[in-house]
């Protein structure tokens, strides 16, 4: 008899619940018989993908990353850089909101359960910073923002972005000033204050509006 096969698809199911669990309920809710229950599975199969909690949170935090980092490479860059940053913005937060749960672990935190994320592990983060960094160069290199620190700048984006984002999730965003409204004004105070023109910026969010569309 052949041995069992292991489905490759479990590691995916395990990492997406045990952020649900996570977030939904909290760290004591993150135990091995429970994951394993709710995905139907065996602990054993759990063990076999994860060595331990550790490994687990640390998969989940990686996923995490990598679903980010994919979804801002697919922006595909244009000749206009500042819609280009527009453009990877939405594509944050739409990241975010579409995994909701593995972005309230990525970031660590009380969530975790005394979990601490190693400086390897925020390397995974940091990563997925460079396609930004890449079109706030290109705006500076245009003219169209001041020149300076693109490194700097795109951790002052990264850093606004995420605080929006975040107070989206916990569902503190409503009329009149709902999420999609303080999105915008959010990414035009930003790029003005990056150095952009008001008028500039507004018609380059128009171009990534219609691009996200």
């Amino acid at each position: 008899m052949s041995p069992r096969q292991i489905d490759p698809r479990l590691g995916a199911q395990l990492v997406e619940v045990a952020a649900r669990l996570l977030a939904e309920e909290g760290p004591k809710a993150l135990s091995t018989r429970r994951l394993a229950a709710e995905v139907g599975t065996s602990t054993m199969a759990v063990y076999t993908h994860f060595g331990g909690k550790d490994d687990l949170v640390r998969a989940m935090v990686r996923e995490g990353f990598s679903y980010l980092n994919r979804s801002l490479t697919e922006v595909r860059e244009t000749n206009d850089p500042v819609a280009d940053v527009a453009a990877l913005g939405w594509a944050y937060r739409r990241n975010a909101l579409e995994h909701r749960n593995l972005y309230s672990v990525m970031f660590g935190g009380s969530s975790l359960g005394g979990f601490l994320l190693t400086d390897e592990d925020r390397q995974h983060g940091r990563y997925t910073l460079q396609t930004l960094v890449g079109a706030v160069a290109r705006g500076m290199k245009l003219g169209r923002l001041l020149d300076g620190d693109a490194q700097l700048v795109a951790h002052q984006l990264w850093i606004q972005l995420h605080g929006l984002v975040t107070l989206e999730l916990g569902g503190y965003l409503i009329q009149p000033y709902d999420a999609d409204t303080c999105f915008e004004a959010q990414l035009c105070g930003m790029l003005v204050g990056a150095g952009d023109q008001v008028e500039e910026a507004l018609a380059s969010l128009r171009r990534a509006r219609e691009r996200r569309a």
